[in-house]
C-alpha cells in the first residue's frame, strides 16, 4: 500500500512512501493488543511496596498482662495483627509485577495498532522534521500546519535531534521519540500518529522481519 506524504508546511506533496500490507493492512487483533498493553503496563510498576509482619514488629516480647483474672482477652503479645500497632497479616511484600508475552504477539499487536491507525485516517508521514532551532514555537508552527494542535500526538522519528527533543519537550500531549523504540502502547495512547519517512520506513522494515 500507499501512503501520502506531507511537508512541514502541511501540505501534500507528489510523494508516496509504499508500506508492506502485512504490516500496515492486517486485520487487527484485539486480544494481542491487550496482552502486549497489559505487559508494558505491568511492567512500569516498581513493586517495592512493603509491611512488616508480625516478626518484623519492634516490641512485643513480653507479655502485655497475666492470662486471667483481668476479665479481658488474653493477649500473647503487643505484635498481634489484631491490635493497633501490631504486624500485618496479609500486607503487601515486594514483588515483580511483568508478564511475559511471546515476541510474536507482541509484533502483531504493534501491526494491529497501525491498521487501525491507518483506518481511522489517524497516521500521518511528514518527509522530515529537521528544525533549525531548538525553540518550542519553531515546533508548534509544524503542528499548527498539520491541524493536529491540541491532539493527543505521538511523533515517531527515525532519529531525534537534539533540536526536535528540546522545543518539543514542553508542549503537552505531545511525545516524540525514535520510530524503533515504539512500544504497543505508545502507538495506541494517542489521537494522530506522526512519522517522519525515515521513521515509518524503519518500522515497516522490522516489523516485515520474520
Amino acid at each position: 500500500m500507499k501512503i501520502d506524504i506531507y511537508n512541514k508546511q502541511g501540505k501534500k506533496t507528489s510523494k508516496k512512501v509504499t508500506l508492506n500490507d502485512d504490516v500496515f493492512k492486517i486485520e487487527p487483533n484485539d486480544h494481542c493488543i491487550y496482552l502486549a498493553v497489559q505487559s508494558e503496563m505491568a511492567a512500569l510498576r516498581q513493586g517495592t511496596h512493603s509491611s512488616k509482619t508480625r516478626s518484623e514488629v519492634r516490641g512485643g516480647g513480653a507479655k502485655p498482662y497475666k492470662q486471667k483474672g483481668t476479665g479481658r482477652a488474653r493477649v500473647g503479645s503487643t505484635r498481634n495483627p489484631a491490635r493497633v500497632a501490631g504486624g500485618s497479616a496479609f500486607g503487601p511484600k515486594p514483588r515483580k509485577y511483568s508478564k511475559s508475552v511471546n515476541r510474536k504477539v507482541k509484533q502483531l499487536a504493534r501491526k494491529s495498532v497501525l491498521s487501525q491507525k491507518i483506518l481511522s485516517k489517524d497516521l500521518i508521514v511528514v518527509d522530515n522534521f529537521d528544525l533549525e532551532s531548538n525553540k518550542t514555537k519553531d515546533f508548534m508552527n509544524v503542528l499548527t500546519n498539520l491541524d493536529v494542535v491540541g491532539k493527543k500526538n505521538s511523533i515517531m522519528l527515525g532519529d531525534v535531534s537534539d533540536n526536535v527533543h528540546f522545543s518539543s519537550r514542553n508542549i503537552k500531549g505531545t511525545i516524540v521519540f525514535s520510530a524503533l523504540s515504539a512500544s504497543t502502547y505508545d502507538l495506541l495512547d494517542c489521537q494522530k500518529l506522526i512519522f517522519d519517512l525515515d521513521g515509518i520506513e524503519k518500522l515497516n522494515s522490522q516489523l516485515s522481519e520474520k
